[in-house]
């Protein structure tokens, strides 16, 4: 049984300036899927810099509110919601909120160095 408790997992600063945690990777953990999972953080007035995957992602809010930025196109989020990022969007995120905006990222598949691009 694989168990990972998010205070276990090493903090970084992220390419895209957030502050992440990466729960579940299959190049990192015996696990037979090929998405991974990571804990990121932007805090009080912040914004992640703007970037492109090749991949999908979605971000699923947790705590906070901010502005989702996908290409041309923006909007609130909030706790509860769930964004989808289509493959080579450019994308980044606002915290519009007096608190962390708190979100999990799921790459699919697993997130990869040579697959995003810092724009």
């Amino acid at each position: 049984m694989l168990i990972k408790d998010l205070q276990n997992c090493e903090e970084f600063i992220a390419g895209d300036n957030t502050i992440l945690r990466e729960l579940l990777h299959p190049d990192k953990e015996y696990v037979n899927f090929r998405f991974s999972l990571a804990h990121a953080i932007v805090k009080s007035g912040m914004t992640s810099y703007s970037h492109k995957l090749k991949t999908s992602e979605v971000y699923y809010i947790l705590e906070g509110e901010g502005e989702m930025y996908i290409d041309d196109e923006n909007q609130k989020v909030c706790s509860g919601q769930a964004v989808y990022i289509p493959p080579n969007s450019k994308q980044y995120i606002q915290n519009t909120g007096d608190v962390d905006l708190v979100f999990l990222c799921i790459v699919d598949p697993a997130w990869r160095k040579e697959d995003e691009e810092i724009l």
